[in-house]
């Protein structure tokens, strides 16, 4: 499987910045990601993943680290930080940054180690890819929290996305949830696989974490309908 995530970051860090990721959905059109923003300093960072590294407390499991910002941020607190993405490249690059502790891995993959927080940020509920795979990830991460752990993660309403109705209703579809999107991502030349990636609701996100015995707070709000969650047993 190419590693399109992985080559373009291993390229910036090495100073062969010539183009940015692009993505698309199937509810939107193509759209530039750059890839300085993998590499941003917490003053670059948006209001939720600094309110997020704010709450942040004892070890730390960075899930999806990307170039590892949020660990190396963390790290320099002199917090014991875990990072791990699924990206090959995205490793490489984490420890050639100075992330200590990095691992080439799943979420599914991590067992029987504990966290006092877990974060998942820039869109974390997207690495549940469904709303039917929802309970499972909740149960594996509860399965990783101390007893006074935290799950940190964030994730956006995409209501604004579709069309709205003359009576205040909006065009969904009808053979899925309006938050399930399949992505692609593009860069030199290589073209990803589609792949799932899921937005949540508030409202579903919080029953699906009480049919989990787990406890949701809201914690801060961003400015295009995402907001980032709490979670707790």
């Amino acid at each position: 499987m190419i590693d399109i995530l992985g080559t373009a970051l291993l390229d910036y860090y090495h100073g062969n910045y010539t183009e940015d990721i692009i993505n698309e959905t199937n509810i939107s059109e193509e759209d530039v990601l750059p890839l300085p923003y993998f590499f941003r300093k917490h003053s670059e960072m948006p209001v939720l993943e600094k309110a997020a590294l704010k709450l942040c407390k004892g070890k730390v499991l960075d899930v999806g680290c990307g170039a590892g910002c949020h660990s190396l941020y963390l790290q320099k607190k002199g917090m014991q930080v875990t990072a791990i993405d699924t990206s090959k490249g995205a490793v490489d690059v984490c420890k050639l940054q100075g992330v200590e502790d990095v691992r080439h891995l799943s979420l599914l993959e991590l067992r029987d180690e504990k966290f006092d927080t877990i974060l998942l940020l820039m869109n974390g509920t997207g690495i549940f890819q469904k709303l039917e795979y929802v309970s499972m990830y909740l149960q594996h991460l509860k399965s990783l929290l101390t007893p006074s752990g935290q799950i940190l993660i964030d994730s956006s309403d995409l209501q604004y996305m579709y069309d709205q109705g003359e009576e205040g209703g909006i065009w969904i579809p009808a053979d899925r949830y309006y938050g399930e999107l399949e992505y692609t991502i593009k860069y030199k030349g290589e073209v990803s696989k589609a792949f799932d990636w899921l937005y949540i609701d508030e409202n579903l996100f919080e029953s699906a974490c009480l049919n989990e015995s787990l406890r949701f707070e809201i914690k801060s709000r961003g400015e295009n309908y995402d907001y980032l969650v709490r979670i707790q047993s």
